[in-house]
Order: C-alpha cells, then sequence, then structure tokens
C-alpha cells in the first residue's frame, strides 16, 4: 500500500484498532485515532508526542457536536497534512440495555433511538463538521463501517428491527452526502464498507449461527478495506461494497 495519511474515528473497536496494526506496518503511514477511551496499545502516542511519532490518539469526551467539532479543531491544528483516508468505525449492535430484535414484541423506542444515534446521527455529524476541512484538490476516501443487513431487498430474514434500520437510513445519509460531494467536494470519495462478520465484540453473541469460513478475523478485514479504500476511484458516487469488493444491491 502506497504511504498515507490516515484519521480513524471510533478506534477502540476490533476493526478500528486492526487498522492501525495494518496501517503502522509501513513506517511512512501517519495515523491519527480518536475514541472516548485511552488507547492502550503502545504503538499510540497521545497528542503531547512529538511530531515525528508513527501515530497520534485523541480522547473525545462525548460524540455530541460540540465536542466533535473541538476535537477536529485539534488534530487539524496539530497536522498539517491533508488526510488521505478517513475511516468513521463507529457503531452499535448490542449492549447492557439494547439487544437485536428477534420480533416485533421485542421493540423498543429508547433501545432504537441509542442504536439510530451511534449509528446514523454520530457519522453524520463526523461528516458534517469534516467536509469543508476535507476539501481541495487531493483525494479522501471516507469509508464508513456499515452493514449488509441495512439492504432493503437482501432482507429475507426478518428480525433486528433497530439495527437493520440504521443501516438502512445511515446508507441514505451517505448516498445524499456523496451526492452533494459530487458538486462541492469532488475530491471525496465515500464508501459504505460491509466487513461481513468479524471476530469482535459486537458479533460473539451470535458467532454461533455463522458459517464456516464466514467469521473472519479483524486483521482480515483490515486488510480488505485498506485495499479496497486505496484501489476506488473517485468518482463522486456512493460504493456500498463488501470485503470482497462487491457491490451490495439497496
Amino acid at each position: 500500500m502506497k504511504n498515507s495519511h490516515t484519521l480513524i474515528i471510533g478506534s477502540s473497536s476490533g476493526i478500528a484498532q486492526a487498522l492501525l496494526y495494518e496501517l503502522t506496518k509501513n513506517k511512512s503511514n501517519q495515523i491519527i485515532t480518536v475514541s472516548r477511551t485511552d488507547e492502550s496499545n503502545s504503538s499510540l502516542r497521545s497528542v503531547q508526542s512529538s511530531q515525528s511519532s508513527q501515530s497520534s490518539h485523541f480522547k473525545i469526551k462525548d460524540y455530541s457536536e460540540g465536542s466533535i467539532d473541538s476535537v477536529l479543531e485539534l488534530i487539524f491544528g496539530y497536522t498539517s497534512r491533508h488526510f488521505d483516508q478517513v475511516i468513521i468505525c463507529n457503531g452499535l449492535l448490542h449492549d447492557d440495555s439494547v439487544k437485536p430484535e428477534k420480533r416485533i414484541d421485542d421493540f423498543s423506542e429508547s433501545a432504537f433511538n441509542q442504536v439510530m444515534k451511534v449509528n446514523v446521527i454520530t457519522p453524520m455529524l463526523w461528516i458534517k463538521n469534516l467536509a469543508s476541512r476535507l476539501k481541495g484538490k487531493q483525494a479522501t476516501k471516507l469509508v464508513v463501517l456499515s452493514a449488509r443487513v441495512g439492504s432493503i431487498s437482501d432482507n429475507r430474514l426478518g428480525g433486528w428491527y433497530s439495527y437493520r434500520s440504521s443501516k438502512s437510513a445511515l446508507n441514505m445519509i451517505l448516498k445524499t452526502i456523496a451526492i452533494e460531494f459530487s458538486v462541492k467536494a469532488k475530491n471525496i470519495k465515500v464508501i459504505a464498507f460491509h466487513p461481513g462478520t468479524t471476530d469482535t465484540s459486537l458479533s460473539k453473541p451470535f458467532q454461533k449461527n455463522v458459517p464456516e469460513g464466514k467469521l473472519f478475523s479483524p486483521k482480515f478485514v483490515a486488510e480488505r478495506l485498506l485495499e479496497i479504500s486505496q484501489n476506488m476511484p473517485v468518482d463522486g458516487k456512493l460504493s456500498f461494497v463488501d470485503w470482497q469488493g462487491e457491490s451490495i444491491d439497496w
């Protein structure tokens, strides 16, 4: 992979940490990560580190718009280089209070709102506040983790009302953003990436139902995402693709 300057948002996730690991293999790459937690990976450095360190981590208080704008002010003040790629990894499928619904009787308004906040509103706020900072002549690949279950035409099993709806809404937002960027920010390519079922905490409760050979390591997913991002043309369109680089029907 060619040298890159990458911003990883939501960097505490398993896929994000694998992306960081893969990117740091090339000592010429520069990586900035953002999450609400302190990163335990020893390869990371704080914002107070020297400018020559390969990766720098910024801790964000929360994902409100004010906090997002503030941390981006710090990041773009810290680095003068253009970002070749921005990867947004924020996502919620389950936690102590949220579980995917097997049937309509399981639907919870509060859980739905929480899933929509994390999976739709948070990425949109990041993109809103990044857009003017990424404009320019140099290409930027903007990759957002989506999911095949957000495809309406591919929905054959039902269930998972909140998660499916959030990913469908995310895809529509990304499609709309790509249309706007095709006029106002032609250097930005928007990619909705389906990683497949990855062996992380997000998929742990559901792995027993995954067919053999379809549970992917974070390393594999990170490698595929980075290769697809690098090879994707900047064409003013949204690409909704899986780990194979194949387009997913809406």
